[in-house]
């Protein structure tokens, strides 16, 4: 019997199993069906960097000292003058996978190759069927985490094309030699993935590219000071004790803070087309209606939005640079009816991040509370908070003091 059992390990689930080292009277497991930790291998250029500090590690917003900290892995790998020295906060996006890896290498409680087939409920715990290679093995915990993250999300006009001439920005660097042959690519998205995709591509100066999307411009991520104050546990308070439908609003109109691209990427891409003389072609307001394979390469019929006009796109090679959505969770069927719903079939998430229910145990959510609780959700920033409270919730005390004050900002009516 565990008390708490995380399914999916990705960096929040990690961060949870590293706080709970430690706490003893806490029996934590996490199943991930994975053989091992990764984490965006198909994204990981070699320059690109981490959009957020280093203190958005598994644990330092709520514990700094911990021993599982960046810092901490600085230290252990002989690296924390060249870090002082650098003077830059953002880590690269490949040593911020080490550090993950390393933290993963030190946690007893994380087992891949672990499948979780179902999850029901005894009427004292959850039970789990769990597949692990060809045996069959049985689990029981308290309480569960869900933390299964997200997948590739392919919108329909783009989903009928050939596989050998169409991926996802997910495999970008799986399949880049394949790309770098074609004679001309397109890159359909302009967030940090299809940025970076576009980028490296114009830098390799092979195919022409060209890069298309839906939104009105090619708008960088709005990072300033008091605007990532809506990243804070503060906001996230205020926006949780909003209504459904202001939530909902509120998460269209605040993409910019979390799909747009880094200034730096930006001024990359203009210096590579300015310093080289590259023609390329760079599209904003078009979005893909249909996409057809020919024999003289992918067509696809694009809509643009000031004009409403449609015309034809001819490319050899597409890169969906359409984003992510959250998993299915088919482990979890059996106890839907018993957990509350809201207007649009999400779960009904509390503050604490447990999902409302009529269960005695609780299921928390780990990255799939957009809706409930606004931009801070897939923020790195956010986890080690967010973990620290699942944590006090199910010990029923304050294994870990969360902070009180976050932002200078007041976000509701004063008073």
């Amino acid at each position: 019997m565990y008390d708490v059992i995380a399914i999916g390990c990705g960096p929040f689930n990690l961060g949870l199993a590293a706080l709970a080292d430690g706490v003893d009277d806490v029996r934590l497991a996490v199943l991930d069906s994975r053989p091992e930790f990764t984490w965006h291998r198909g994204l990981m250029f070699d320059d690109a960097m981490l959009q957020v500090s280093f203190l958005a590690d598994l644990v330092s917003l709520v514990e700094p000292a911990h021993h599982l900290s960046f810092l901490s892995y600085l230290k252990d790998n002989d690296r924390l003058y060249q870090f002082y020295v650098r003077e830059k906060f953002h880590p690269t996006r490949r040593e911020y996978e080490a550090y993950l890896r390393w933290c993963a290498a030190q946690l007893e409680s994380l087992h891949f190759g672990h499948h979780v087939r179902s999850a029901e409920w005894n009427g004292s715990a959850f039970e789990l069927t769990v597949e692990r290679g060809d045996a069959v093995e049985h689990f029981e915990a308290r309480h569960l985490v869900v933390g299964v993250g997200t997948e590739p999300f392919v919108p329909a006009a783009l989903a009928g094309l050939p596989v050998d001439r169409f991926l996802h920005s997910a495999d970008y660097l799986f399949r880049r030699d394949d790309l770098l042959r074609a004679g001309r690519v397109t890159v359909v998205g302009s967030g940090q993935s299809g940025a970076e995709c576009a980028l490296d591509l114009l830098r390799a100066a092979g195919p022409a590219v060209s890069w298309l999307t839906r939104t009105p411009s090619f708008a960088p991520l709005d990072y300033s000071k008091l605007v990532l104050e809506m990243t804070t546990p503060s906001y996230v308070d205020y926006f949780h004790a909003l209504g459904e439908p202001v939530r909902d609003r509120l998460v269209k109109e605040q993409w910019r803070h979390y799909k747009g691209i880094s200034s730096e990427t930006l001024d990359d891409i203009h210096d590579v087309l300015y310093t080289r003389d590259l023609t390329a072609e760079l599209l904003c307001g078009v979005a893909v209606v249909s996409a057809v394979a020919r024999a003289d390469g992918l067509e696809l019929t694009m809509l643009h939005a000031d004009s409403e006009k449609t015309f034809q796109h001819t490319t050899d090679a597409v890169v969906a640079a359409t984003g992510y959505r959250n998993r299915p969770l088919p482990f979890m069927e059996s106890l839907q009816d018993k957990l509350d719903h809201d207007a649009a079939g999400r779960w009904v998430i509390n503050r604490d991040h447990s999902v409302r229910g009529e269960l005695d145990g609780r299921v928390f959510v780990a990255n799939a509370d957009l809706h409930s609780h606004g931009v801070a959700a897939p923020d790195l920033g956010i986890g080690a908070v967010r973990n620290a409270g699942i944590l006090n919730s199910v010990t029923g005390r304050e294994v870990f003091r969360l902070p009180k004050s976050t932002a200078y900002t007041t976000f509701a009516i004063p008073g």
